[in-house]
């Protein structure tokens, strides 16, 4: 059994991650961790044997937790100390639990472009970092001023958007840091015409992505001169049911680069289906899709 630091916050045993992700598969995490605030967070890392592995989880939308669940400590970063959002003249600075779209929101409130595109993201600040989150031709790396977290060693770092290292989908920061907060800049703009930008990206979201199904958001990064959604179709896997030990999952109908969980769904079905279409556009159309949904767990 893994020996844990006194905390503040909530330490919990085999604890299932399923209902905290969007697809609503996975199993259970050896030890779920949800810290009090940020120095809950470094002290317990700090006194936490260096050999236990720490995976962090977000808001759970763009991950599967694998049916065998997760070794060592998950950390989950939740609840109000996480999710403060403030602005002052053109910054805004985000916690890393902040809903993207929450953010997208206060930039127009306080007047500000540039962060519209956050509106169509479904996760959180801390993802956004990690992966240069974008959306309809933005991406993170457009916007952001810098970002502080903490290493698995208990050391509080900062990182300027140079330090990043951005590239599609990617960032060159060390993968063990796990982000605190963000500051971006925006552009003064008026409100009104912010909010309608938003307002239009989040109807088109509604009217092109399966958002009420329990879905993962995009399954594969756009390989260069293609788009994912349409080597998909091209290959005959929208709509289509695949198994592999439960009741099936499929790449929606509505938009072909979405896999969803239609009921009964196990991780590995789940991850089986990307998997088997990969393979199928590379046989059938040379192209290499890359995962953008992350993976994390053991298989059962």
């Amino acid at each position: 059994m893994i020996a844990l630091p006194e905390v503040r916050g909530k330490l919990l045993r085999d604890e299932p991650l399923g209902p905290f992700t969007w697809f609503r598969v996975g199993g259970n995490a050896d030890v779920l961790f949800i810290p009090a605030d940020g120095d809950d967070l470094a002290d317990f890392l700090k006194a936490l044997d260096p050999a236990v592995p720490v995976t962090v989880l977000g808001v759970g939308s763009n991950v599967i937790v694998r049916d065998g669940g997760v070794e060592g400590v998950v950390v989950r970063l939740a609840g109000r100390p996480f999710a403060g959002i403030t602005t002052e003249g053109d910054t805004i600075t985000a916690g890393a639990g902040a809903l993207d779209s929450m953010v997208a929101r206060a930039s127009a409130k306080a007047g500000l472009t540039g962060l519209e595109f956050y509106a169509g993201i479904p996760g959180t600040i801390g993802g956004a970092l990690t992966m240069n989150a974008g959306c309809y031709g933005a991406e993170t790396k457009d916007i952001l001023v810098s970002a502080r977290g903490v290493t698995r060693s208990g050391e509080r770092v900062e990182y300027a958007l140079a330090d990043f290292g951005y590239t599609y989908r990617h960032s060159e920061a060390p993968a063990d840091i796990i982000w605190l907060e963000a500051t971006y800049r925006g552009t003064p703009a008026d409100p009104e015409a912010v909010s309608a930008k938003i307002a239009e990206i989040t109807s088109r979201r509604e009217q092109t992505q399966p958002i009420r199904e329990k879905t993962g958001g995009s399954t594969f990064k756009n390989p260069p001169g293609h788009s994912s959604w349409k080597l998909v179709d091209e290959a005959g896997w929208r709509g289509k049911l695949f198994r592999a030990t439960g009741g099936g999952a499929m790449f929606s109908e509505l938009h072909s680069n979405f896999m969803i969980n239609p009921g009964e769904a196990t991780a590995a079905d789940i991850e089986g289906l990307g998997d088997t279409v990969r393979a199928d556009v590379q046989s059938k159309l040379n192209v290499n899709l890359e995962w953008e949904i992350k993976r994390i767990g053991r298989p059962l």
